[in-house]
């Protein structure tokens, strides 16, 4: 049985995932705001990567949503890691 493009899609975005989750606990850097991030850069590139060139299904519409909810929680984590950054006297 051949493997279809959208489940190649969920075998990269899960092997990035489990991959980055590996190479944290590794380096004993483990948290859920960094995990979201590089499983967000991970997204990003695979969505890139396994682009196809001419006509686009349906299915890889809907990732535009899922990609504009990551970008906004990637946002939401740059300014939580600003303010914990600055001092009280700034904010």
């Amino acid at each position: 049985m051949a493997v279809t493009r959208r489940e190649r899609f969920v075998y990269a975005q899960l092997a990035w995932m489990l991959a980055g989750l590996f190479v944290l606990s590794v380096l004993s850097a483990f948290s859920y705001e960094l995990f979201f991030v590089v499983s967000l850069i991970g997204f990003l590139a695979v969505t890139e990567l396994t682009a196809p060139f001419s006509v686009t299904p349906r299915w890889r519409r809907r990732l535009r949503w899922i990609t504009v909810l990551g970008i906004i929680g990637f946002g939401y984590v740059v300014v939580r890691r600003i303010l914990a950054i600055l001092p009280i006297e700034v904010i």
